[in-house]
């Protein structure tokens, strides 16, 4: 069973950047795409980026591209994502998600908070 331990969450202000980490505990992890998903107080959690198994392709909603990057490191079977020039509404906690073998897996969740 696989674990995902995401870390590098915080307070910053607005403007400010934040690397989001996600490591997870079987080298399995880089043999499957793997998604970035937030959830802010009273809404739904929403997608935020995505990147293959390889790392050579990546998926962004048009309302994240610009700002957030994702990249892995399989050798270290960790996924980041590094946020930029953030803003008071990217205030959530930020997931780490993956799909192996039709079975969900959702780590515990980062909070991020982003001050005006």
């Amino acid at each position: 069973q696989v674990q995902l331990l995401e870390s590098g969450g915080g307070l910053v202000q607005a403007g400010g950047f934040l690397r989001l980490s996600c490591a997870a505990s079987e080298r399995t992890f880089s043999d499957y795409a793997v998604g970035w998903f937030r959830q802010a107080p009273g809404k739904e959690r929403d997608i935020v980026a995505g990147v293959s198994r390889t790392g050579m392709n990546t998926y962004y909603p048009d309302s994240m591209k610009g700002r957030f990057t994702i990249s892995r490191d399989n050798a270290k079977n960790t996924v980041y994502l590094q946020m930029n020039n953030l803003k008071p509404e990217d205030t959530a906690v930020y997931y780490c998600y993956t799909r192996i073998t039709l079975r969900d897996y959702w780590g515990q969740g980062t909070q991020v908070t982003v001050s005006s």
